[in-house]
């Protein structure tokens, strides 16, 4: 199980509880507000994300090599996308312990990336002969 599961809303109800002991429920509207704000910058941040991978091709980046070199292990998926303004190819199952996405440059260069659990594991550089 995911630590984090348990530990975050346990840092909301604390973090509560702090307004709420400090300065009553003016504290409580304070904090909530905080928290709210702090969701609102996520879910913005995710929207503008996602809405300039939807004007992409799926799977397409501009230079396979270059995301390679900036690529580093704990990544997670949105911060990749956000990398390659594209969503990836899907290569795994629906459901699979492991999710697998290629991006593929213009020179038909690809990185294969995993990740579990949301966090980048390991990726390949596969680049084509040249002839």
């Amino acid at each position: 199980m995911n630590l984090r599961n348990i530990l975050v809303p346990l840092g909301v109800i604390g973090l509560l509880a702090f307004g709420f002991a400090a300065y009553g429920w003016p504290g409580v509207a304070a904090v909530g507000g905080g928290l709210l704000m702090w969701a609102l910058l996520h879910f913005t941040r995710l929207m503008n994300v996602m809405g300039k991978a939807a004007r992409r091709p799926i799977g397409h980046v501009g230079s396979a090599v270059m995301l390679n070199a900036r690529l580093q292990s704990g990544f997670n998926l949105m911060r990749v996308v956000a990398m390659t303004q594209s969503l990836g190819e899907q290569l795994s199952p629906d459901h699979a312990p492991t999710e697998i996405y290629r991006w593929t440059d213009g020179t038909q260069s690809h990185v294969t990336c995993e990740f579990r659990q949301g966090k980048l594991v390991q990726w390949t550089l596969h680049r084509p002969e040249a002839p």
